[in-house]
This record gives C-alpha cells, structure tokens and sequence, in this order.
C-alpha cells in the first residue's frame, strides 16, 4: 500500500460497483479476509441505543460475507436508483498502515454534496484491509 489516493478510490469503488461478482473481486481484493468494518452510526441510532442502555453504539460487519452484504445493501439503498453516488476526496494521507480520507455523498444528476464523511483504514501486513473506521457526516474542519 503506498499510493494513499488510489486506495480510496479503489475503496469507494466497491460502494458503487453495480455488478455483484466484481463487487464481490473488489471487495476480496482490498479487504483482509477476517478484516473489519466499524460503522459509526449517525446520531438518532446512537440517541436509540443509549436510551436502550448502550454506552458505545457501534455496527460490525466482519469477513467477506458480512462485508458484502454491507456493501451491497449500502448499493441499494443510495446508488442503485441512480440519485446518488460516492467520491473520495483528493486528501487521502498514508500514516504507517494507516489511511485516512474524506469521502462525498453527491447527487448524479449535478454533483451537489449532500452527505459524506471520514474514513480510517488500517492495514494487515499483506496490506489488505483488517479494520475500516467510518464515520459519516464528519467533513474537514468539522
């Protein structure tokens, strides 16, 4: 992993790959194979766990399969309708085995922002992914 801003692009990719086998490619390809995504959910799923009594909401999707259903409901859900796609930003930074980037939600029809957030990807030593921070709806200087 040297080149910070093609991973990001190659990450985002997967989100809005429409074929399920190269969904699938991608996602075996850049992801370690026990590796982890960690969802930091936006706040009224956070408010709705600790009134439930849960003092760290986070969501897991861990391995292959649990990713790609990650992946592919999130496909569905806001790029399968074509309103919507993702992008990464240009500010991808490499510390260590560590990536981090912003990554926009945008609208198809004129590539106006309407969501996004930070990403932080931590690397296994074949340098695929082993866990991946997000956090949707932090943006730079938030």
């Amino acid at each position: 992993m040297t080149d910070p801003q093609d991973l990001a692009a190659r990450y985002i990719a997967q989100w809005t790959e429409p074929d399920p086998a190269r969904r699938r490619a991608a996602i075996e390809s850049l992801w370690a194979e026990d590796g982890t995504h960690v969802l930091q959910p936006p706040a009224e799923i956070r408010e709705l766990a600790a009134d439930l009594g849960f003092d760290h909401p986070t969501l897991r999707a861990q391995g292959h399969d649990a990713i790609e259903t990650r992946v592919t409901r999130s496909y569905q859900r806001f790029v399968e309708k074509g309103e919507f796609t993702f992008r990464s930003r240009t500010d991808a930074v490499l510390l260590d085995d560590l990536v981090r980037f912003h990554w926009d939600t945008v609208t198809v029809a004129d590539g106006e922002v309407v969501g996004g957030g930070l990403e932080l990807v931590l690397f296994d030593t074949d340098g695929r992914i082993r866990t991946d921070y997000m956090f949707p709806g932090i943006f730079p200087g938030a």
